[in-house]
């Protein structure tokens, strides 16, 4: 694979990625990994391997099962093999949401935030191996309502 075909790949591995959990289809984000693992700069958790990241699409779908992501913009930088995006997420809070040992009915509210994250990749390949979302943890909270 020539460097401008491992660019464009790592590109559409990202998008499908990103579609996919719109589309609830946690196999097929699962396969675009190499090992499944998020880093949520948010509220420092941290998701290792198959099983913990389908628990952490399970919670944080079962709060806001409408959830999804619009790419604002998307860039690759194929020195230190990642992938930057910008995008807002949105979804609306129709199940319990636990934040701090505390939870919170659905309020029925929407919210829209703008985030970023990095997608890492193993060198030559164009599976993940880390994404990395950064926002404000209480962005979210605050467009509910909540704090």
């Amino acid at each position: 694979m020539t460097a401008q075909d491992l660019h464009q790949a790592r590109l559409k591995t990202v998008r499908d990625h990103m579609a996919l959990e719109c589309e609830l289809d946690w196999d097929g984000v699962i396969a675009t990994f190499a090992h499944p693992r998020y880093e949520m700069h948010g509220n420092g958790a941290v998701y290792d391997g198959e099983a913990a990241v389908r628990g952490y699409f399970d919670a944080s779908r079962s709060a806001f099962p409408d959830q999804s992501n619009e790419i604002i913009s998307i860039a690759v930088d194929d020195t230190n093999h990642t992938v930057l995006v910008e995008f807002w997420l949105l979804g609306t809070h129709l199940g319990e949401l636990k934040v701090r040992d505390k939870i919170h009915p659905p309020t029925g509210k929407s919210f829209k935030v703008r985030m970023a994250a990095s997608f890492e990749f193993e060198p030559h390949s164009a599976k993940i191996i880390c994404e990395r979302p950064y926002t404000s943890p209480d962005m979210k909270l605050k467009q509910l309502g909540l704090v």
